[in-house]
């Protein structure tokens, strides 16, 4: 076998690489924005400030802030996009159930962009220098914050993951241990949300965040999944046609 030859047998090992197919493509893109929705974890320092009574009076910049308003908003778009990236397949399953993960993620970005609006309203009358008079305002509009957190980035969270969990498990398309992570852990964030609407805890006391830890632990594992695994082999996956991609 001469060294031409050679050449040309690498060549072909090269060139015929396993296609990335459409579904492969889907996971992929889905498990990447899983990841993005993680961003938004710094804002619990960059927070900090804003529920300071004398906020708008008081000194220092504001950038912490804005950056945590920036990175919401990357949350919210990239939380969509987890929704409309997985309903084509999702959909094979039940499409009702897939439409509705869509509407509830669809939902859940409304408030974090109401969210945001509260914030930078108390960033604008802070730099415009509204002083004392403002404190009142200021302070309602950082409770209208909290509130509304708690529904948008925490009650609906939990019916995005009860969801997903639901039509993960039905369809095999993950391990289903990973899918019943999604399932109770809804089910532990919506107990850790009532609890905190009837004042057994406190928003913000440390044991809160326990609540919503098999819901992080679903979404970034399902993340990791995805990008490194993509969809298991399932009667879904067989049944719709998997073309390489053309670029």
């Amino acid at each position: 076998m001469n060294s031409t030859t050679n050449i040309q047998l690498v060549a072909n090992v090269i060139t015929e690489r396993t296609p990335m197919t459409s579904l492969r493509k889907t996971a992929l893109t889905a498990g990447v924005l899983y990841l993005i929705t993680f961003v938004s974890i710094p804002t619990l320092a960059l927070y900090g400030s804003i529920h300071d009574a004398n906020y708008i009076v008081g000194p220092g910049p504001d950038t912490g802030v804005i950056v945590g308003c920036i990175l919401e908003i990357i949350v919210a778009l990239a939380g969509i996009g987890t929704a409309v990236a997985l309903y084509p397949v999702l959909k094979k399953q039940n499409e009702g159930i897939a439409l509705g993960l869509v509407a509830s993620r669809v939902l859940e970005a409304g408030t974090m962009f109401a969210g945001v609006a509260f914030l930078l309203t108390i960033v604008t009358l802070r730099q415009a220098g509204a002083g004392a008079p403002a404190l009142a305002t200021g302070q309602t509009l950082v409770v209208m914050y909290d509130r509304i957190f708690l529904i948008g980035q925490s009650l609906m969270p939990a019916m995005n993951d009860f969801l997903l969990g639901l039509l993960l498990y039905q369809s095999r398309l993950v391990p289903r241990g990973l899918s019943l992570i999604g399932l109770i852990g809804a089910g532990v964030l919506v107990t850790g949300d009532i609890a905190v609407l009837f004042g057994l805890i406190g928003q913000h006391a440390p044991s809160t965040g326990l609540f919503a830890i098999m819901v992080a632990l679903f979404e970034f594992s399902l993340g990791i999944w995805l990008v490194v695994k993509g969809f298991r082999p399932s009667p879904i996956t067989d049944y719709m046609r998997c073309k390489p991609l053309t670029s």
